[in-house]
């Protein structure tokens, strides 16, 4: 299907998949940014592109909705594992999949109708060390270390789960509203401390086994849940003290379920869903028309056959995608 796309979420977390073979436009960052956009595009919290792999069963790249490459993504991956399940790609249930920060294992669970419908995620270990994020702080571990913000005083807890992440706790019987993320959220994403930015979970632990977190993330903003922010925030609490894996993290969107081994390994499980297969119309999304090659629209893409796609494709689109900076 030319120009076709598989739409899917996790808790409201939406992405979209597309195979670069399959496009007649390149996939620059501004086409990220077409596809992503809610009111003149298909509209997602981010795209993700079937890419050649090493080492693994399957290769993903992932993008924001500003167009900038992420290491990872832990609704993303779960909703790539359906994505080719789904499409024919694969049969299995268990496989691997490379990723920008490294491989993860994925396991498919098929509900009464034969579908994907949970997803567990292998994510790595997580990290609390400054480089790992990276963090200019000079400390060993980003444990509850403070920091100014807005003329506030905040404490917060760095951790890499693959990509960075802030987690701030309320105190006390603090519940964090909205209007707080909305403040807070892009203040940390570009805090100078966070060189590359970050992440941003406000939490609140609310039972031995259970937290509660609002989500900003990364070159998209608000979003309803967050799969590695999840599983930051279940590190987070489980390396101070406030909370014992495995963790039940809710988000607006809804709940995710992670466990954290004793060497902060991490193992991620929740719900997927799909939500439409459909056609992009390049000519008239924002961004597109520039992206289209004269001469070349509605023409099928010619050039080497790459392994890990499995289909003819230019040499710089499944391998490379957009070509900007990490997020």
């Amino acid at each position: 299907m030319r120009n076709g796309f598989f739409k899917g979420h996790g808790l409201g977390n939406d992405y979209l998949v597309v195979d670069p073979a399959e496009l007649d436009f390149e996939l620059t960052p501004k086409a990220v940014r077409g596809l992503c956009e809610r009111h003149r595009g298909v509209g997602a919290d981010g795209v993700l592109v079937l890419a050649p792999s090493r080492g693994a069963d399957f290769g993903v790249r992932i993008y924001n909705p500003d167009g900038r490459e992420a290491e990872r993504s832990g609704n993303g991956l779960r909703i790539f594992a359906r994505y080719l399940f789904a499409t024919g790609r694969t049969r299995r249930t268990e496989f691997r999949v490379a990723t920008r920060a490294g491989p993860v294992s994925v396991s498919l669970h098929l509900d009464r109708h034969g579908e994907a419908s949970r997803a567990t995620v292998e994510m790595g270990r997580a990290s609390f060390a400054p480089r790992a994020l990276p963090c200019t702080l000079r400390r060993a571990e980003l444990i509850d270390t403070s920091l100014s913000v807005a003329g506030r005083k905040l404490r917060f807890t760095g951790v890499s789960v693959g990509n960075p992440h802030c987690v701030v706790f309320a105190a006390g019987r603090r519940k964090w509203r909205r209007e707080d993320l909305l403040e807070l959220g892009p203040v940390l994403e570009r805090h100078r401390v966070f060189p590359r930015r970050t992440n941003v979970q406000l939490a609140r632990v609310v039972g031995p086994h259970a937290l509660e977190i609002l989500v900003w993330e990364r070159g998209a903003g608000e979003t309803a849940a967050s799969g590695t922010s999840a599983c930051a925030a279940a590190c987070a609490a489980v390396r101070r003290g406030l909370a014992k894996s495995p963790v039940r993290v809710r988000a607006p969107g809804g709940e995710l379920r992670v466990a954290v081994g004793p060497g902060f390994e991490v193992t991620l499980d929740g719900p997927i869903a799909e939500v439409a297969r459909a056609i992009s119309l390049p000519p008239w999304s924002v961004g597109f028309a520039e992206a289209l090659s004269p001469g070349r629209r509605g023409a099928p893409a010619r050039g080497r056959t790459s392994p890990g796609c499995g289909r003819s494709l230019r040499a710089d689109r499944c391998a490379t995608g957009p070509r900007s900076r990490g997020r």
